[in-house]
């Protein structure tokens, strides 16, 4: 049977790991798919430094619009990143017919659902496996494995930078700004890694798992994203003195009022599994109504754990090339036509626990004050510590607890509080996830 012909936009950490995982499996490949996957064509920047790759049966080329033009290439695979050279590309390669292969999360976190569509009207796949999670099956996992189910809500960590920063300021007792260092010293951390640590980059892949879970469009424009740049060293001791690790969590989640789309910091039990996943790694946790909690692990990023995933979706577009458009798996698991228009809740409307830090004069009536315009909010406490001054009338550290209560009125508390004459500065807020039920 003839090869598959694929043709890379490309040939970067991913591009390169790609390649060498192709050449390398060739044969067991092969076997897989039922016809050999062949790069016949690759588009880089620097012919002369993508030398290293070059083979006899590929073409090198500067001009990633021959690629795409390419009448014999059957599969164009996007490894570029950036959005709209990207888009352009894979709209122009699904226009003339190919099937398209992509690891670029913003791309499709930002224009997914228009590019499906052209990709449905085409009668050609769009597959997206390494999007999320980089080599964790997770978009296979919700879209195939779990398609018996009413999925209820997915909490992962999707961003190894901020796992493995995070994971040095609670062993090491590093600062944020020593651990990002390190990130960056040992390449976790880009020279800009601003998209890492605002979680950007985090959202983009929360969206697309939000949309494969609910049949939702894209709507990444719609997500709360904060980042782990406010916390403090205090912050992350104290979580762990109250039995709680700190990592930033992309959470989506069904309720009777809207789904539920946000990426922030967030306490969880040290006893939940997920909360001892450590440094560069990545974990989903999904919860079904049938299946209950599952979970996945795995490297989140890197040359060939990436590549795993994106050969993974070559194998899986090679087999169904010939099925009837019709009968594939659809690109947001539920069929065309039938996506929801179930709202994304405001943040304010969320209801979850809290962890709040404020530094108080040491002096009568404080503590009262501060219960007493919680309870106003209808907010009740779970647990509360006071830390010993330094010396007389200094200020110290309160650091309360809530049960489960609206965001919005939190933020009310924070504001009431935060006027007090005993209380100094602005209240740390972390929100506190159980993930059990």
């Amino acid at each position: 049977m003839q090869a598959m012909k694929v043709g890379l936009l490309g040939l970067g950490t991913v591009g390169g790991g790609t390649l060498t995982v192709l050449r390398r499996n060739a044969e067991e490949i092969t076997r897989r798919a039922g016809r050999e996957i062949r790069v016949t064509m690759a588009a880089v920047r620097d012919l002369e430094k993508a030398r290293i790759f070059a083979a006899d049966d590929m073409q090198l080329t500067d001009d990633p619009f021959a690629v795409v033009n390419n009448p014999e290439i059957d599969i164009v695979v996007e490894m570029m990143g950036g959005v709209t050279l990207a888009k352009e590309l894979i709209l122009l390669a699904i226009a003339r017919g190919k099937h398209v292969v992509t690891a670029n999360k913003a791309l499709i976190a930002n224009h997914g659902t228009e590019i499906f569509a052209a990709a449905q009207q085409q009668g050609v796949m769009v597959a997206f496996e390494a999007a999320v999670g980089g080599g964790i099956p997770i978009i296979k996992a919700i879209r195939e494995g779990l398609s018996a189910n009413r999925i209820e809500w997915i909490a992962g960590i999707i961003n190894g930078t901020t796992n493995f920063i995070l994971t040095q300021m609670r062993d090491q007792g590093a600062d944020f700004t020593d651990a990002l260092k390190a990130a960056q010293a040992l390449g976790y951390a880009e020279a800009d890694p601003t998209f890492d640590v605002e979680g950007v980059d985090a959202a983009h892949k929360l969206t697309i798992l939000s949309a494969i879970a609910f049949g939702i469009p894209m709507q990444f424009g719609r997500a709360y994203i904060e980042g782990i740049t406010k916390l403090t060293g205090d912050d992350v001791k104290y979580a762990e003195q109250l039995g709680y690790r700190i990592k930033l969590l992309g959470i989506t989640k069904r309720t009777a009022q809207g789904i539920e789309l946000r990426v922030h910091p967030a306490l969880i039990p040290a006893r939940r599994l997920i909360a001892n996943v450590d440094g560069a790694m990545n974990a989903v946790l999904v919860k079904g109504d049938a299946v209950g909690v599952t979970m996945y692990y795995g490297a989140g990023a890197g040359a060939e754990p990436t590549a795993s995933s994106v050969v993974a979706d070559l194998v899986d577009v090679t087999r169904m090339h010939t099925a009837d458009p019709h009968n594939r798996v659809p690109h947001l698991a539920f069929q065309p036509g039938t996506l929801s228009a179930e709202p994304i809740l405001p943040m304010g409307d969320v209801r979850t626990a809290y962890y709040l830090r404020l530094r108080a004069v040491d002096e009568a009536g404080v503590l009262a004050d501060v219960t007493r315009i919680l309870a106003d909010l209808d907010i009740s406490i779970d647990a509360m510590i006071q830390k010993e001054p330094a010396q007389t009338g200094a200020p110290v550290d309160i650091v309360i607890l809530t049960h489960q209560c609206l965001e919005k009125h939190v933020d009310a508390a924070m504001f009431s509080i935060e006027a007090l004459p005993a209380i100094s500065g602005k209240i740390a807020r972390i929100r506190l996830e159980h993930l059990e039920r």
